[in-house]
């Protein structure tokens, strides 16, 4: 919203995981305290129920879906897929489906998620993120403004004005335009692209929501919100 045209991302996947073979006890722990320092909605439960095998899988559908010029919004939506919703995607099948219910081409991307380029894409962004040692996520602006791994906004503006961008001055949206722009979306979002402290937000969110213009959807530790 800030910097509009002036930031664009192009997304490297780190492969967090190939195996995460004796580890569900410990993910469990670190996305409860993941949710309790970000205020975002989580739902650790996926790892007593169907654990992911490997993160590799979707790191792969990301890279396919890049194809189609839609990396961002199928990352999104198995963001909320394994984080939000416990759904195990690390599988052909559960990648296709969900990429069809993001709006991508299913049919190209089943073509796509397997083939030896989209391998090839993988390993190279395994090499640069690797060669980087950056934690996860992190992100580089331009040539060397980094910020390396989880950071304040604040860390993240002053890495994109160091690296040339200037802020647009839009300004903030309200929060009904702020959900038709950008779909689903979590509180702490919703404050952040609306400037809107916790309080306030959350008030126009359910008043939004008893006038049946925006919808509330639970999750174990806090609510996603969408148009209605």
């Amino acid at each position: 919203m800030e910097f509009g045209t002036e930031v664009r991302f192009t997304l490297r996947m780190g492969g967090l995981a190939r195996s995460f073979e004796g580890l569900h006890s410990d993910l469990f722990t670190e996305w409860l305290d993941a949710g309790d320092r970000s205020s975002m909605p989580v739902d650790p439960r996926l790892w007593t129920e169907g654990p992911l095998s490997s993160s590799y899988p979707a790191c792969m559908a990301v890279k396919a879906a890049q194809d189609q010029d839609q990396g961002l919004t199928l990352l999104r939506a198995l963001q909320e897929g394994i984080f939000c919703f416990r759904r195990k995607l690390d599988g052909v099948e559960a990648l296709i489906e969900e990429a069809r219910n993001a709006g991508l081409d299913a049919t190209r991307f089943r073509i796509d998620v397997s083939s030896n380029a989209t391998v090839e894409a993988l390993g190279n962004d395994l090499e640069e993120t690797r060669a980087a040692e950056a934690a996860l996520p992190s992100a580089r602006f331009g040539g060397d403004a980094w910020v390396r791994g989880p950071a304040p906004y604040e860390d993240w503006r002053a890495a994109a004005i160091a690296a040339g961008a200037s802020p647009v001055g839009e300004p903030a949206p309200d929060v009904e335009a702020a959900l038709r722009r950008f779909g689903r979306m979590a509180e702490p979002e919703i404050e952040a692209v609306c400037d809107l402290a916790g309080p306030r937000a959350r008030a126009e969110l359910w008043r939004l929501a008893s006038e049946w213009r925006a919808k509330p959807t639970r999750v174990l530790t806090g609510w996603l919100w969408e148009p209605a």
